[in-house]
């Protein structure tokens, strides 16, 4: 028999490696022989790097960035991968997993962290880019990145603006001259599965501010200044970010990329599976185990779980989940070439509760799940 896994990581408890090996060690209790193919996946956000860089057989690059807040200066890693294309999440230069709820500061956040990692990516010869940009903590429009890049933001008097979200309001001249001449060089592809424009009731600050400490108080001052910054990114470069799906992805660091740096948006998942050669992997497969934290009726849209399934279907190769919960609308995903699913939750707890005892829940799920397949298998064969 031989299986694929490839779930997501269940975000706050288990990364996606940690979720195969306890899927892997089930599997092995319950068939023999066992061949089993791992790939670990993501779709932009925290584990974007391990997934290709495991996946591709690529290497690994350790860099000193400044940190989301405080200018905290903080160990980050990109990837490289076929030797030529740098994988970089935004998360983890300017994550809001960096943070502890207290240091969340949307007024202060910076993404110049992200800047230095492509940065150093150039510095290193690279050309081509695969960006991450899930689970930010900043609502600063991307002028960070776009700052380590060489892209001056001027006040007024002529001066360059500081780090943050309140700085957006005091922009009054974008200057590209100085920028990074080997950006023009580069190939740079961001993963992005959300559609936010930067601005208005479905924007950056709107949607996905509250999150990262946006209140009432700071949404008007937020806004405008990101009306601001938006209406000079025009005057600068002709583009209309209102116009574009999705520049408003990582509170406005979709924008920055595009804008400054080129930067072609594209859904995570589809994308991801491309550079790991996805149905190259399937060949052989039996059976592909996926799984998140969560399953609803909105992991229809872009999440891993159905993005992995619908590429499984096109070859016939059957389809289980394993889940932290269920939410409204789950079954919608079984149109999607999802089979089954199987949940963690395996008696009345608090979610605390759940999370403090996730290895053994995800243990325990893994070995149910393997023992319904092999009632399967065993039905199937007596037929």
């Amino acid at each position: 028999m031989k299986i694929l896994l490839a779930p997501d990581s269940f975000k706050g408890t288990k990364t996606s490696m940690e979720v195969i090996e306890h899927l892997e060690q089930a599997a092995r209790r319950h068939f023999s022989p066992l061949e089993v193919v791992r790939v670990p996946i993501a779709d932009g956000g925290e584990g974007t790097v391990d997934s290709l860089v495991i996946a591709a057989g690529g290497e690994y690059r350790q860099v000193e960035v400044t940190g989301p807040v405080g200018g905290r200066r903080i160990q980050a890693k990109y990837g490289i991968i076929g030797g030529k294309t740098a994988v970089i999440e935004m998360a983890q230069a300017s994550g809001i997993i960096l943070l502890k709820p207290g240091q969340r500061d949307p007024l202060t956040a910076t993404t110049y962290g992200t800047g230095e990692l492509i940065k150093a990516a150039l510095d290193e010869g690279i050309r081509e880019f695969l960006i991450g940009i899930g689970g930010s903590a900043t609502n600063d429009g991307g002028i960070g990145a776009a700052q380590a890049l060489g892209v001056r933001f001027t006040d007024g008097r002529g001066m360059e603006i500081g780090f943050g979200g309140k700085e957006l309001a005091r922009i009054e001249k974008i200057d590209l001259n100085l920028l990074d001449s080997r950006i023009g060089e580069s190939i740079i592809t961001v993963i992005c599965d959300v559609s936010n424009p930067l601005t208005g009731p479905k924007g950056a600050t709107a949607v996905y501010g509250p999150q990262k400490g946006v209140t009432g108080v700071l949404f008007s001052s937020l806004e405008e200044g990101m009306k601001n910054y938006e209406k000079l990114i025009k005057e600068a470069t002709g583009l209309d970010m209102s116009e574009i799906p999705g520049t408003g992805a990582a509170g406005g660091l979709g924008a920055a990329l595009v804008a400054f740096l080129g930067a072609e948006l594209k859904p995570g998942i589809d994308t991801i599976l491309d550079y790991v050669n996805y149905e190259k992997l399937l060949e052989g497969v039996d059976l592909v185990v996926t799984g998140e934290g969560r399953i609803d009726g909105q992991s229809v849209y872009g999440k891993v779980p159905v993005g992995i399934a619908k590429r499984s279907k096109q070859k016939n190769v059957p389809v289980a989940v394993i889940a932290g919960g269920m939410g409204h609308e789950a079954q919608k995903v079984f149109d999607f070439g999802i089979d089954s699913i199987m949940t963690v939750i395996n008696r009345d707890m608090t979610l605390e509760e759940a999370l403090a005892d996730s290895e053994n829940l995800i243990r325990d799920a893994a070995d149910r799940m393997f023992r319904f397949i092999k009632i399967g298998m065993a039905i199937k064969k007596s037929l």
